[in-house]
């Protein structure tokens, strides 16, 4: 199967209802794979949680979802084939205005910014 990257979503976004995702990575750090494939061209990643609003500090559970995600773009992007920065947003409000792109890790040599 080839896809050509990842599509973030954030759980308070309209459209999910509870699906519309391949992986749901929850505040407590479960990583929840969906039953069903969403899109034959990209793989939906949802974090729990509100990335809408302004924050100066990331709460301990964000920073690990944060992480968490990192690691299963890694891993996705070398199991199917395709470059780890290739990431977009569900849409101009999904996953929110403050989510932190800067935080992602997008070189697999890195690791860790």
């Amino acid at each position: 199967m080839q896809y050509y990257g990842i599509v973030i979503h954030h759980s308070a976004c309209s459209s999910i209802n509870g699906k519309g995702y391949d992986y749901f990575i929850a505040k407590n750090g479960d990583i929840i794979p969906s039953s069903e494939q969403t899109d034959p061209l990209y793989i939906h990643l949802c974090l729990e949680g509100d990335f809408s609003g302004p924050r100066a500090v990331r709460t301990p559970a964000e920073k690990e979802q944060l992480f968490l995600m990192n690691k299963l773009i890694l891993r996705l992007a070398e199991t199917y084939g395709f470059q780890p920065d290739d990431i977009f947003p569900h849409s101009i409000t999904c996953p929110g205005g403050d989510f932190p792109w800067a935080q992602l890790v997008i070189s697999p040599e890195d690791r860790y910014h």
